[in-house]
């Protein structure tokens, strides 16, 4: 006798469609919620989940939104696709930045990065189409692909390797369905930076088998020491035709609230999606998109400030996590996360319990230390933390200061 299959329950008992109650919540943005309840409540937590600068929006994108409120061309319906003069300043500013020229007939505006890597994905992927996600990967990736309809097919990179996927895994995991591959450097959560070399091997090798590319470039302007970003159309021309790229001025401009993010892409992916976003929100909030064209217009003296506090950021916590037996943390090249492996600590008594994952292990933190950290089990690879040091370098001494002291408690 064989099991029963599990039956969908009729359309008529369904209160939340299959496809929407399988998606997970965002586990990032559900650590900081926790995080911040907790301080509201007048706990002195300190949290390293968000993603997103301590620092203010720049004031002259601020002045430059502030004057679009008072502008009555702006409290009107604009195109679904974005303001003209952004779509050609974004494309100016792919030209100048990434070494990629475009036209602004290939750039869609959208709200923020997470809705251009969702239309993206729609607009490629069939039902069944895979999509190889190197991981440890941002938790929206495969939430994006599986709600388009395809399928994520993880390849996993760990801290001996920087992070970062070889083209003989990649290949390894090609199949005759594979369609896209999903490249992002430098990567959240790890902060991996893949060299000049290996990006174009990479890119060589996707057009060697016909893949479409989604590249996130998000972090482009945060890359430190002797690292440098590489853009991968750039860098391997015959990409171009498919090739997306996905970007926004959340991380580079701390604007993450403003939410303006873009796609450029082929003419012909960027009007399906373009369809799509017409009947989902059509344009993007038309203050925020003058705010964004002051941005991408703009000079880069901002980001740099912020790019020196991180970077100094960045070399304290690595210094820091490592000093804590059990933990390993590589020194990342990018963004503003360190990953560090805490496997040697799974398992060990801490305060009379026993974390088995670091699910577990990120609870006993938060209860204990009041330090609020995002499990690897978000990202894919259990048995490590992601910690955002994009705040300030008094919290981050004091919150790695609290994980210090508790993790070392740590016995046999």
């Amino acid at each position: 006798m064989t099991a029963a299959t599990p039956s969908v329950p009729p359309a008529s008992d369904r209160r939340v469609s299959v496809r929407i109650g399988s998606i997970s919540e965002s586990a990032t943005l559900a650590v900081d919620a926790k995080a911040k309840a907790l301080k509201a409540a007048g706990r002195p937590v300190i949290g390293f989940g968000a993603g997103e600068p301590d620092f203010p929006t720049p004031g002259y994108i601020v002045d430059a939104a502030a004057e679009a409120c008072r502008n009555p061309k702006y409290h009107r319906y604009t195109p679904a696709g974005g303001l003209p003069e952004l779509k050609a300043a974004i494309a100016a500013k792919t030209l100048r930045d990434s070494g990629y020229e475009v036209d602004a007939s290939q750039v869609l505006v959208t709200n923020g990065g997470k809705q251009a890597i969702y239309e993206a994905f729609a607009a490629v992927l069939d039902p069944g189409d895979e999509v190889i996600v190197p991981a440890p990967y941002w938790t929206t990736y495969p939430e994006s692909i599986r709600l388009a309809g395809g399928q994520p097919v993880e390849v996993v990179a760990d801290e001996t390797t920087g992070y970062r996927v070889t083209v003989e895994q990649l290949e390894a995991a090609r199949t005759e369905h594979t369609k896209v591959l999903l490249f992002v450097s430098p990567s959240n959560p790890t902060g991996a930076v893949y060299s000049r070399e290996d990006t174009e091997a990479i890119g060589r090798w996707a057009v060697e088998h016909g893949l479409w590319v989604l590249t996130d470039e998000i972090y482009e302007h945060l890359v430190y020491g002797d690292a440098a970003f590489s853009s991968l159309p750039a860098l391997v021309p015959e990409l171009r035709d498919k090739c997306i790229v996905v970007n926004g001025v959340a991380k580079t401009y701390a604007m993450t609230g403003w939410r303006v993010g873009w796609i450029v892409g082929p003419k012909d992916v960027v009007k399906a999606a373009t369809n799509l976003q017409s009947h989902a929100t059509s344009n993007v909030n038309n203050v925020a998109q003058v705010a964004a064209l002051a941005a991408v217009t703009g000079n880069l003296d901002a980001v740099a400030e912020m790019r020196t506090a991180f970077d100094r950021r960045r070399q304290t916590i690595v210094r820091m996590l490592n000093e804590i037996d059990g933990v390993v943390c590589p020194l990342p090249e990018g963004a503003f996360y360190v990953y560090p492996s805490v496997k040697a600590l799974l398992g060990k008594e801490i305060r009379g319990k026993r974390p088995a994952s670091s699910v577990e292990l990120a609870a006993l933190i938060l209860d204990e230390a009041e330090v609020a950290v995002v499990p690897g089990e978000a990202f894919g690879t259990p048995g490590y933390l992601r910690l955002s040091y994009a705040l300030g370098d008094e919290d981050l001494v004091e919150g790695v200061s609290r994980l210090q002291k508790l993790l070392g408690e740590a016995t046999d």
